[in-house]
């Protein structure tokens, strides 16, 4: 063998620890390997840290400082949110504090992100086989999902911010009346076969300002002979009251305010809506501080944006009908129904009279208060804000958002009574305002104590009002012994159960 050939041979003799893939150089890839991930795992946990380890201070010791100045500034809201929740509540009502949230979570998402890629780049890919690379690459993009989240959750804000303030203006607020809030709901249906606005639905939810109990008062849309307390502008318009029988009913008022706006002072923005707030001031005997209008497309936005509804269906419900075909149905049981089926189970008709749709609600409305708890709405507090845009209207300014916060927070704790005025508590077209009146002060009385109230018997007593000199009496169209069909022996109970569970 020629020396050529000895060379040859003594080469492929040589030492293991000298080979490529020996136990060091595999040692020293798997240190490089966990040294990598570590660092990414180190900007995941505490940002800065990465760079602090491998050595770029200046740039760790800045990340850091930021870091922990965040978490001490999350550590006294919640210690403040312990201490007194009005005080968060009021400042996740202003507006510049929104703000000032926006531009912080956009900053940290890019500034998290930057520190991702650095760490990335400060574990050395390029000493990494090729697989460990991809690997390493891919661990990267899912970690910077997490910054990602942060500058969406700061374009929510914004939303939200934008959306509150077009939704609620400026002005000072209301003071509680008698230690309660009387806010008035309406919904409203604006679709392109409706000609003019009147409200389908209309209550009024009577809150403790001190304990959050409620009551939820539902009045028909066809209540008739209204008289206007003295004083107010309706009751100057019509001294003799809105009392023409079955052409004069309640939802039809804020119509008539809306055509008739030159008969309203100076000033006046919604004059159906004065007309409809002073016909439910004189019903109930309160004064209503607030008012809630929503259109129907808003209310299934609303329902879309906290993740739907759960409510337990008593009936088989249609959906579609008058006019349209029947498409499907709601089935009794245990439902969780999205915005478009929690639409059609609050205004369905087909089967059932008005008097149980207005039950059904009640059922909703209640089932979305118990379903708004504080995680939900700051999870989806943008797109809630959003959906309102232009589909809900309400008086409330900006100013009171804190304080009905808080209330709405202990409103969620209690339960909800409910009335209706409809048979067989009251005919709408044949009652005694004074039985109204009474029925709404000793269900107020009763929530108050921490009872539930008993459903009222139906007075068998009550009359139509008394015509004067002043006050025709209704048309003979609607006599007092008529007895008008579709009365819902559920509909006046207060006790939810008996048409749905909501919740």
């Amino acid at each position: 063998m020629g020396e050529s050939g000895v060379g040859v041979l003594e080469r492929t003799r040589e030492p293991r620890s000298a080979r490529p893939d020996s136990r060091a150089v595999l040692a020293a890839r798997r240190q490089h390997r966990r040294r990598a991930v570590t660092l990414l795992l180190l900007t995941l946990v505490v940002p800065g840290s990465a760079q602090l380890v491998a050595g770029r201070r200046g740039l760790g010791r800045a990340a850091l400082r930021v870091w922990l100045s965040l978490l001490g500034v999350l550590l006294v809201v919640g210690l403040l949110a312990l201490v007194s929740r009005p005080a968060v509540l009021w400042l996740a009502t202003r507006g510049w504090v929104l703000l000032l949230v926006q531009v912080v979570l956009l900053v940290v998402a890019v500034g998290w992100a930057v520190l991702l890629v650095d760490a990335w780049r400060l574990g050395r890919p390029d000493r990494l086989s090729l697989g460990e690379r991809r690997g390493l690459l891919a661990a990267l993009v899912v970690l910077l999902l997490v910054p990602a989240l942060v500058g969406w959750t700061g374009v929510g804000v914004g939303r939200a911010r934008g959306a509150m303030t077009t939704l609620f203006g400026s002005g000072e607020a209301a003071a509680a009346a008698k230690g309660r809030y009387n806010i008035l709901l309406l919904g409203g249906d604006s679709g392109a076969d409706r000609v003019g606005l009147r409200p389908d639905s209309i209550q009024l939810a009577s809150i403790d300002a001190g304990t959050g109990r409620a009551v939820l008062f539902g009045f028909s849309r066809e209540t008739e002979n209204i008289r206007f307390r003295p004083g107010s502008t309706m009751a100057r318009l019509m001294p003799q009251g809105w009392t023409c029988g079955d052409e004069c009913l309640l939802n039809a008022l804020y119509t008539w305010g809306e055509d008739h706006k030159k008969l309203f002072p100076a000033g006046t923005k919604d004059p159906g809506l004065v007309a409809t707030k002073e016909a439910v001031e004189a019903l109930t005997g309160l004064d209503i501080q607030y008012y809630v209008m929503a259109d129907l497309r808003g209310f299934a936005s609303m329902i879309n944006a906290v993740g739907g509804l759960d409510i337990t269906v008593q009936r088989k419900t249609p959906i579609g009908g008058n006019g349209a075909p029947i498409s499907g149905y709601i089935q009794p049981g245990k439902q969780h129904l999205d915005g478009y089926h929690a639409l059609w189970y609050a205004r369905s008709r087909v089967g059932s009279t008005n008097y149980e749709r207005m039950a059904r609600q009640r059922c909703v409305v209640t089932g979305l208060v118990k379903q708004l708890d504080p995680k939900t709405v700051l999870l989806n507090f943008g797109d809630i804000a959003t959906s309102a845009t232009g589909l809900i209207r309400t008086d409330v300014p900006q100013d009171a958002l804190a304080e009905l916060a808080d209330v709405a927070v202990k409103t969620k704790q209690e339960k909800i009574t409910a009335v209706n005025f409809v048979p067989p508590l009251i005919k709408p077209w044949d009652y005694d305002p004074q039985v109204v009146r009474s029925t709404v002060a000793k269900a107020i009385a009763t929530s108050e104590r921490g009872t539930t109230a008993a459903t009222p018997k139906a007075s068998g007593t009550a009359a139509t009002p008394r015509a004067t000199a002043k006050s025709p009496a209704p048309k003979a169209s609607t006599p007092a012994v008529m007895e008008r069909p579709g009365t819902d022996p559920d509909a006046d109970t207060g006790d939810l159960a008996s048409v749905c569970s909501a919740g």
